[in-house]
């Protein structure tokens, strides 16, 4: 029984954190024009 009311208590803040998240938005802002580094540098001495 003590692990049902856990996981309810669990289900419960995990929903209230969604809807909170959903509440207030998405922060605005910009993304980077700059492409992320997606290779590996050359390793050192070569």
């Amino acid at each position: 029984m003590r692990a049902f009311v856990a996981a309810v208590i669990g289900l419960a803040a995990a929903l209230t954190l969604v809807f909170a998240i959903t509440a207030f938005g998405v922060p605005e802002g910009e993304t980077s024009p700059k492409p992320l580094l997606t290779t590996a540098p050359a390793a050192p001495g070569k």
